[in-house]
């Protein structure tokens, strides 16, 4: 099919591309042109995929249809292949407003430094809940209940436990989660009090429930990655680096979430295990691919949940179910005990109810895994101020890329930017930020072959059947992937890195909003296939791909609703390393927004006394 291919783009070197507000660089729209698919379709299409030589041509015209090989396969640029986006450990300059950390603190003394840069409240249990507006707890909540022994954690596990079932229960099926043990959670929760009734606390997180992806491993649960199959070929045999160092918090770890298979979606919907649905309508997504942890989350199952961001897993359930998404800059949660279905492009992330709780979690977290590996930058936490000791901030916005979402999306963000201009006086430059669909399919390239080959050796003994059409044709795709597709996606990442360096010359972080559409409904022809939804997926994935493919810390914040009270959030995406400056935007953010933050459809109180 040499006679067909397309003839590569030709890019400019990145200095002489005009990144400022006037630039004459064309903004690419994605010219996504698969139809949706599910149900016998999806089958189908699936059948002739599999099929050799049909299978080979269509996959070969999926590539040239959707500009993969004219964009990226084919395309001549003069950068070399960057193959980890492993920033140089530089520390970057901190203000007065950020406290560095010791590098040989624990865990649990980690957890206490960020608990001192929380802003000190008076605030009882019974104070928030008396209040009429709508507010999630916190870590601090639960802390300040056990200790006050207003409750207990055993009393608050049993009310979760009972609510697991009540979701799960037929009429309303929310399918949170994949695995859980009622006896394991209760277990922990007994060990808690008793360490609370003795005045012995591990830290303020002893006692607080916590969920954690089924991609990431968590003892005594089988690791199954929403396939019906890898558990049986990739054992668990201990817990994870990260939820080893929430366990040594005195964490209540309540079982594995459930999510899209093989995170190779953004919807969430799984064939095998339910689709997680949305608390704030449970007729629509919680997004992909951390669902499950988004979405008890949401509902109040627990102040926090683990997620791994590949392509903007984790910030997109978050902005969908209205919680707050934080993805660190490569490198800074070890990964070890993750599957590793992406080497370069995932990340271990926190799915929070509050930005606080995001930062606690944050700090239990981060670190070395082995002292042999090279050191990290130090380790700064953010002291959160009220908004007026705010410093100066500016941030840089793509208007064509800012634009490309839905009417609600950009009047929503637009307003927020306003907001933060008039409340602490921060700046928004424009500039543009070039190639941003080329992005997209270079990563999309990246990530796919990394999975492939990752998979490979358990794919040729697996029956293909066992898995979702979704994921069958994903896998399919992967495997099309060639060393040319490969390699210059990778010259692509050198090039995007140049790029956003000189982006950050000129701003503190980008804004952008964190998905293009807001949550949109399950049909039901997806449920027993899952579903082909390229058009949503790549609305879904817009901003995301620059924390991933170059390694960026991001967080997204919940803002405000659109007119179906669909939760809207924006995202800010930081230089490499600098999550201290992150967390305290985003602190910023949610102060302006969370007295108007509404209480979602699927809620359950673990708290408040009967």
């Amino acid at each position: 099919m040499g006679l067909l291919k397309d003839k590569g783009v030709v890019y400019k070197p990145v200095d002489d591309i005009d990144l400022g507000p006037h630039s004459k660089e064309v903004y690419l729209h994605a010219d996504v042109k698969a139809p949706r698919m599910a149900g016998t379709l999806a089958k189908i299409f699936v059948w002739f995929l599999e099929l050799k030589i049909i299978g080979d041509a269509l996959l070969y015209f999926l590539k040239k249809n959707n500009r993969i090989q004219k964009l990226v396969s084919f395309a001549v640029l003069e950068d070399l292949p960057l193959y980890v986006p492993l920033h140089p450990y530089e520390d970057v300059k901190q203000d007065e407003n950020s406290k560095c950390l010791d590098s040989n603190l624990s865990p649990a003394e980690q957890v206490q430094e960020a608990k001192d840069c929380l802003e000190s409240s008076k605030t009882t249990l019974k104070d928030s809940i008396s209040d009429n507006s709508f507010r999630r707890y916190t870590i601090m909540d639960y802390s300040k209940a056990y200790t006050s022994r207003e409750i207990t954690p055993l009393m608050v596990s049993e009310r979760l436990v009972s609510a697991i079932l009540q979701s799960s229960a037929p009429g309303m099926g929310m399918s949170f989660f994949i695995n859980y043990e009622s006896n394991h959670i209760l277990k922990q929760a007994t060990e808690s009090t008793l360490r609370y009734e003795r005045g012995e606390p591990i830290s303020v997180l002893d006692g607080v429930p916590i969920a954690i992806k089924d991609e990431i491993d968590c003892m005594p649960y089988p690791t199954t990655g929403g396939t019906r199959w890898l558990h049986k070929v990739r054992a668990c045999n201990e817990d994870a680096c990260c939820v080893k160092r929430l366990r040594s918090c005195g964490a209540i770890l309540i079982g594995k979430t459930n999510m899209h298979e093989l995170g190779a979606g953004t919807s969430g919907i799984n064939p095998h295990y339910g689709t997680s649905r949305n608390p704030y309508d449970p007729k629509r997504i919680s997004g992909g691919s951390s669902s499950g942890s988004a979405a008890s989350v949401c509902a109040g199952l627990c102040p926090v949940a683990l997620g791994v961001d590949g392509g903007g897993s984790v910030r997109m359930p978050a902005a969908l179910c209205g919680i707050v998404g934080l993805k660190p800059s490569f490198g800074r949660i070890p990964h070890s005990g993750v599957i590793p279905l992406n080497w370069t492009v995932g990340m271990v992330g926190v799915l929070a109810g509050t930005v606080e709780d995001s930062m606690i979690t944050y700090a239990a977290m981060s670190g070395n895994a082995e002292t042999h590996q090279p050191t990290m930058p130090k380790l700064y936490l953010p002291i959160l101020k009220p908004y007026s000791q705010m410093s100066s901030i500016t941030l840089a916005k793509s208007k064509e890329w800012f634009n490309d979402c839905s009417d609600d999306i950009r009047i929503s963000c637009l307003s927020a930017l306003d907001n933060l201009h008039t409340c602490y006086g921060w700046q928004t430059v424009e500039v543009t930020i070039p190639d941003i669909e080329v992005m997209r399919l270079a990563h999309y390239v990246t990530i796919g072959a990394e999975c492939s080959t990752s998979l490979g050796h358990y794919l040729e003994n697996i029956n293909k059947s066992e898995s979702g059409s979704d994921v069958r044709v994903a896998l399919s795709v992967y495997g099309a992937f060639n060393s040319r597709d490969y390699l210059n996606a990778q010259r692509i990442r050198n090039r995007q890195m140049k790029i956003h360096e000189r982006i950050f010359t000129m701003a503190d972080v980008i804004v952008t909003p964190t998905v293009g559409v807001t949550a949109y409904e399950i049909k039901d022809d997806a449920q027993e296939t899952g579903e082909l939804d390229y058009i949503n997926g790549a609305a879904l994935v817009r901003y995301s791909i620059s924390g991933n493919f170059l390694g960026l810390p991001a967080v997204t914040v919940p803002i405000g609703y659109d007119k179906l009270g669909l939760p809207i959030g924006i995202q800010f995406i930081g230089k490499p390393w600098s999550e201290a400056l992150l967390i305290q935007i985003a602190y910023a953010m949610e102060a302006l927004c969370k007295a108007e933050y509404k209480k979602p459809k699927v809620y359950y109180d673990l708290l408040t006394k009967s």
